[in-house]
């Protein structure tokens, strides 16, 4: 049995399409099986939260009068991108004012960035503009400073080149001088913790490995209003090790998402601090997953013990870039609280949210069984591996 984006958009104008969570299609296979699930259930909803550094906003400001072309701008004394048109900026979410003393006290504190001022901007706030130029016969304005929010900016985008990593390192610490402060939080040395940051078994491209569903085109929740994958993620590299499950053992995907500020909320969309590290934005994010076939159903079965990450020392193998990689362990051993690793129990943290995941994943399976929102039929899908695989090692074992 098979079934198409339309056939499945269809039913779910007419109200009669069945909606799920990744967490709920779990129980639904174990109990029905993949085949009897694929018949049953039309879309399974994913999602993830935790922090997106390659993450952004464009904004058109509007004209004055007398009209400026931008050289220099900031935002609430963040700088900003100026060099595309007159009044176009981008704010990136890991920008820091001028004055920050960044890591000059170290550890830092980070305590305002580009992050937060997407944040202020979707709470409603207004924020100030200062911007600088230098003059032409059709842009006269040399200097401005104004207050912008987003009800008088002419638009504002989020616009992020590298969203949603299918998969991601567990870091530690395995130096014995130092606590050390990474983009995955403090870690402490002789290996006394260990951090990482994922939904596991909600994480959408962790629910479609091979990307049958996911691609250009695709209409997602994204910072609690609807967004778009519009390309491939920066970084995107789908070729590595994967597991018998058709799961990737590394990073592999990432996505590239775009959507309207005017429609998020500052619950999906939150500065971060990050201490001795600097400023991020977290991004809530959930994929619909339409069920075509048992493939796709055995695919949305995967659980946290089937996910495997690789756990890297932050200490030396990823700042010296060498690849090195210590082990692997399941997300199911990442929520339990500790994981082993060389023979040694250490304390595991999450710098995702996991209960946000489930939220975002409930709250996109309401706006769809209600007909709210319709599944966007990719119009490419995103490079990766072959799929097909997975269902036709079942079928051999039928």
């Amino acid at each position: 049995m098979s079934k198409t984006f339309e056939e499945i958009n269809e039913r779910i104008r007419k109200g009669e399409a069945v909606v799920v969570t990744a967490q709920e299609m779990k129980d639904i296979v174990a109990d029905k099986g993949a085949k009897e699930a694929a018949r049953r259930v039309d879309v399974v909803t994913t999602a993830t939260f935790g922090p997106m550094c390659s993450s952004g906003a464009l904004i058109n400001v509007g004209h004055p009068s007398p009209r400026i072309k931008m050289s220099r701008a900031t935002l609430n004394g963040v700088p900003a991108y100026a060099g595309l048109a007159a009044v176009d900026v981008y704010l990136g979410a890991t920008a820091l004012p001028e004055d920050d003393p960044r890591n000059a006290v170290f550890p830092g504190a980070f305590t305002y960035g580009g992050g937060h001022v997407i944040e202020d901007l979707v709470s409603g706030k207004e924020v100030i503009l200062k911007a600088s130029g230098y003059g032409t016969d059709c842009y006269p304005r040399r200097e401005i400073e104004t207050a912008v929010s987003l009800k008088t900016v002419n638009s504002a985008t989020l616009m992020n080149p590298r969203n949603g990593y299918q998969n991601y390192n567990v870091a530690v610490n395995t130096g014995a001088e130092r606590p050390i402060y990474t983009y995955l939080g403090l870690l402490r040395p002789r290996m006394a913790n260990a951090n990482y940051c994922s939904a596991g078994q909600l994480s959408p491209l962790l629910n479609d490995p091979h990307y049958r569903t996911i691609g250009i085109g695709t209409r997602i929740f994204l910072g609690g209003g609807v967004g778009y994958v519009f390309f491939p993620g920066t970084q995107h590299a789908p070729c590595g090790p994967r597991a018998e499950n058709g799961v990737p053992r590394g990073g592999a995907a990432t996505m590239a998402l775009v959507g309207d500020l005017r429609g998020m909320s500052p619950r999906y969309l939150r500065g971060v601090s990050i201490a001795g590290y600097g400023v991020s934005l977290a991004v809530g994010v959930g994929i619909p997953i339409p069920i075509l076939d048992e493939e796709m159903a055995v695919f949305t079965s995967v659980r946290d013990g089937d996910i495997f990450a690789p756990v890297v020392d932050y200490g030396k193998a990823y700042p010296e870039n060498t690849g090195e990689i210590i082990g692997h362990v399941s997300y199911a051993e990442l929520r339990s609280g500790a994981i082993e690793i060389a023979g040694r129990r250490v304390r595991t943290a999450g710098l995702s949210s996991y209960a946000r995941a489930r939220e975002i994943a409930a709250e996109l399976k309401t706006w769809i069984a209600r007909g709210r929102f319709l599944l966007g039929q990719p119009v490419e899908r995103l490079p990766g591996a072959e799929s097909g695989v997975v269902l036709r090692k079942l079928e051999v074992r039928r």
